[in-house]
């Protein structure tokens, strides 16, 4: 199965981290990241897609996060 995640945090190293720990779980880049300032918070964020073969076959109830 192919499975997809959009990771977002603040643009903070926390989601330098997230992305990383991803990319060492398997999981590969997908497309250009994001950033947008959120004006409610005044902060700005940023995207990563990404995506992974697994095995198995994809159901709702597969958590993405522990692939």
């Amino acid at each position: 199965m192919r499975l997809y995640r959009f990771l977002s945090d603040d643009d903070t190293s926390a989601f330098c981290h997230k992305v990383t720990a991803a990319l060492n779980k398997g999981w590969e880049l997908h497309g250009a990241p994001t950033y947008a300032f959120d004006a409610a918070r005044g902060v700005m964020r940023c995207g990563q897609a990404v995506t992974k073969e697994a095995p198995g076959t994809y159901t709702p109830e597969v958590k993405l996060g522990e692939q």
